[in-house]
């Protein structure tokens, strides 16, 4: 019980950017398991309802995703698309998994999303059809 309190706070601090670059396997493993949740198709499913729940609007053109920002910025912002959500976290989460595993796991997921927002950016210009 100890131990998961530690691994809690460990990611905590770490998102925070307070965290060394040292952690533990099994730090790394719980952490890549909620990134890997947040990507796969069910994740990504998940998003769109809670984007419906906090009534964000699916995608504007004119409100660009915001690429480099701090977290306390990201939390206050008051323009959000559930789209832009993939280019401000989803797709950046790639890159930083711990494991060798989650990081080959996220290659099929990432291509996954890469091609729905292509799709998805064609039949919003009305170029799909």
């Amino acid at each position: 019980m100890i131990y998961v309190a530690y691994l809690i706070l460990r990611f905590k601090e770490e998102l925070s950017q307070n965290a060394k670059n040292e952690y533990s396997l099994e730090f790394g493993v719980v952490q890549d398991a909620g990134r890997l949740d947040a990507i796969g198709a069910i994740g990504i499913a998940q998003y769109f309802t809670f984007g419906g729940s906090r009534n964000h609007v699916l995608h504007d053109p004119n409100i660009n995703p915001l690429l480099c920002i701090l977290k306390e910025d990201y939390l206050k912002k008051a323009e959000q698309t559930t789209i832009n959500h993939f280019h401000e976290k989803l797709l950046k989460l790639k890159e930083l998994m711990k494991t060798r595993a989650g990081y080959k796991r996220t290659e099929k997921w990432y291509k996954f999303m890469e091609d729905f927002l292509e799709e998805l950016y064609e039949e919003w210009a009305g170029r799909a059809y």
